[in-house]
């Protein structure tokens, strides 16, 4: 389910694949006013689904998102863990139509999410 930590998508959770650990370029990254903004956010999961055009940080996202689910974000510092949570809650809560847009896309056999509700929903 959780696959879309997408956004973390969105947001802060940007980095390169093959690094021992993700970039901490996008640590920085105002999550809550994307979260904020439909217009914004509703870009990014658009992005995502490869139903728009994305950003430089979309593309570094959405290359790197299957590895971060893969690996259980493994990688990820505290940071971007906590970001992660942010967004999926806030896909689930709010945005219910596009997190199972998202998760069908990136997690269709429910690997992610069995691992995710295993942990009590923390990365």
């Amino acid at each position: 389910m959780t696959s879309f930590c997408m956004f973390v998508l969105c947001c802060g959770f940007l980095f390169a694949v093959d690094a021992i650990e993700y970039t901490k370029k996008y640590d920085g990254v105002d999550v809550d006013r994307i979260l904020q903004n439909g217009r914004v956010l509703g870009n990014y999961i658009k992005c995502m689904l490869d139903e728009g055009s994305c950003t430089a940080e979309g593309r570094e996202l959405k290359k790197t998102l299957p590895d971060a689910l893969a690996t259980g974000c493994t990688k990820c510092n505290q940071k971007q863990k906590e970001t992660a949570e942010k967004v999926i809650n806030h896909l689930m809560t709010k945005r219910p139509g596009d997190w199972d847009r998202l998760v069908k896309k990136y997690d269709p056999k429910g690997e992610f999410k069995r691992r995710f509700d295993g942990q009590g929903k923390k990365f």
